[in-house]
Order: structure tokens, then sequence, then C-alpha cells
């Protein structure tokens, strides 16, 4: 991030504390953290360190405890359920670990829906969501439903849904989780590519030894506290590079 930019996410003094029944669980405790634009960073930490809940947090999913956190510069702990869900609308790309497609539609329609939510004209939803999925080499699998298609090809409709209104943060929830390493890598690195070719800001919960050395910033999580951040010149995994 440059020294003028607003941040995309500011996490201040952030608690996430679970009451179950007389059970009470605090995932997170006083988190602070800074994403900038075009930001390609990596959450990581064991099973119950509070990486998928600060995740959840940050794309307004959940709320917090104590604290506040700011998205594209507007506090979202704040806001009526109306607003916050324009901000995940328009503001905010989802990445889950299980795609979350819509079994009855197609690629296609699955990528147009979020735009016929934001109230964009037919025309453009379609030119728009064509665009992408070719762009993600999805060209020939338009009108596949996922049924039809793999879990790194329904993985990648996933992305193209997440990235096709541009929002200012993709949110990515252990992406390659379910995938075999080969179709990991190769997703891994189409979201590089549009993270250095179009500047799109990522924030990674995973486990993944190769996501986090991807990573130009690993937060380390334990026990609902950062005990470390590495930061770190990224391997690439272009096909260039793999071709030398």
């Amino acid at each position: 991030m440059h020294e003028d930019d607003a941040p995309i996410v500011e996490c201040r003094g952030v608690w996430k504390r679970y009451v179950q029944g007389k059970i009470e669980v605090t995932a997170l405790r006083g988190v602070d953290l800074v994403v900038g634009s075009g930001d390609f960073i990596a959450l990581a930490g064991p099973s119950g360190s509070g990486k998928t809940t600060l995740l959840n947090l940050i794309g307004g999913l959940d709320t917090i405890s104590a604290g506040s956190i700011r998205v594209d510069g507007e506090e979202i702990t704040r806001l009526g359920q109306t607003r916050l869900s324009e901000v995940r609308l328009r503001k905010i790309g989802f990445i889950f670990q299980s795609y979350n497609l819509i079994p009855v539609l197609t690629a296609l329609e699955n990528v147009e829906f979020i735009m016929m939510l934001q109230g964009v004209r037919a025309s453009e939803r379609l030119e728009r969501s064509r665009a992408v999925l070719e762009d993600l080499g999805l060209g020939g699998l338009l009108h596949r439903r996922p049924s039809e298609m793999s879990g790194g090809q329904q993985q990648r409709v996933a992305v193209a849904r997440a990235i096709v209104s541009q929002p200012a943060i993709v949110l990515a929830d252990e992406p390659t989780a379910n995938l075999d390493s080969g179709t990991g890598e190769g997703l891994l690195s189409l979201m590089k590519d549009l993270n250095e070719r179009k500047g799109m800001t990522f924030v990674f919960s995973t486990h993944d030894r190769m996501v986090m050395e991807c990573a130009q910033r690993i937060i380390h999580l334990r026990d609902g506290h950062i005990v470390d951040v590495s930061l770190q010149v990224p391997n690439s995994y272009s096909a260039d590079s793999k071709r030398h």
C-alpha cells in the first residue's frame, strides 16, 4: 500500500466471543489489521486460531463483540442490515471452500447473478460475465451447471463471480482445500495474476503452504491473537515460471 492510499480494510481492537449456553468461547482477542489496495495476504494458523472468524467479520458475515472494522472507508460494525448487505454486494467478493454455486444455474448464470442483484442491465451482465469466464479459461463451459463441472472448474466459476463486479476486496476462505495440488496451484496462479495484472486485493484464510508461499504478507494467528507477521517476496505460480 502506498503511503497516500487509504486502507481497504482497517481492523482495530477486534474481539469476537461466542456464547453457547453457559459456555463462552473467545475467538478473537483485540486484533489489529490493515489491508492496503493491491495486497495479497494470507491469514494462517491452526484450527481454532480465529482466521476464518476474522475473515467472516471483515466480510460482514458475522458481528464483532468489540472494536471496529472499516471496509473501503466505511465502518461496517455500525451499519444496519440493509446498508451492510449493500456493502457486501458492491464492495466485497467472496470465494468459499465449498464453492457455494447455485446448482440449478449455469456457469454464466451464476456469474450474472451477483450483477442481477446489483441492478445491472441484462445486456451488460451477459457481456461482462462472458468476458470474465473466457478470461479464466471457461469459455467452453458457459452453459454447464455445477454438477457437470470438476471441482477446479466450479472454483474458477466462483472466482469469476467474486471478481466480475470489481469489488474493493476479495475474501477467500480456504479456496484450495477441496482441490488436488495441481488444480489448486492453477487456481492460485490465476488469482495471483488477477492481483498483479488488475491490482485486485485478496485476503485468504488458509492452511495451504502453497498459498502462504505466494502471499506478500502472512498474518499468523494463534488462540485469537496475531502472533507474527511475515513479509516476503512471494513465489510466482505463473505459467511462464513453470516452463523454466
